[in-house]
């Protein structure tokens, strides 16, 4: 059908798991980053799993929140404050 559609318009066809045979493809790019693992469309191809990562570098945010290893004195503006005021 794709292929019978693209023939017969002279506007570009764009598919979304339609077919090859479109002038172009559109992928989610959370989908094809793996940003999200518990549903898959049948037309998705993942090129990078980066859900995972993303999960364990908010996960490690987090704890250094918790933590209060986070924000740092590297990460202010030390300017402003006494290098004693926030710790």
């Amino acid at each position: 059908l794709a292929r019978q559609i693209t023939a017969d318009i002279d506007i570009p066809t764009i598919g979304i798991g339609a077919s090859p045979a479109c002038d172009g493809q559109i992928l989610v790019s959370d989908d094809m980053l793996g940003l999200f693992t518990s549903f898959r469309p049948k037309f998705v191809k993942r090129y990078a799993e980066l859900g995972e990562q993303a999960e364990a570098a908010i996960a490690a945010y987090a704890t250094d929140v918790r933590n209060r290893h986070f924000p740092a004195v590297e990460h202010l503006y030390v300017n402003a404050l006494k290098a004693g005021d926030f710790t």
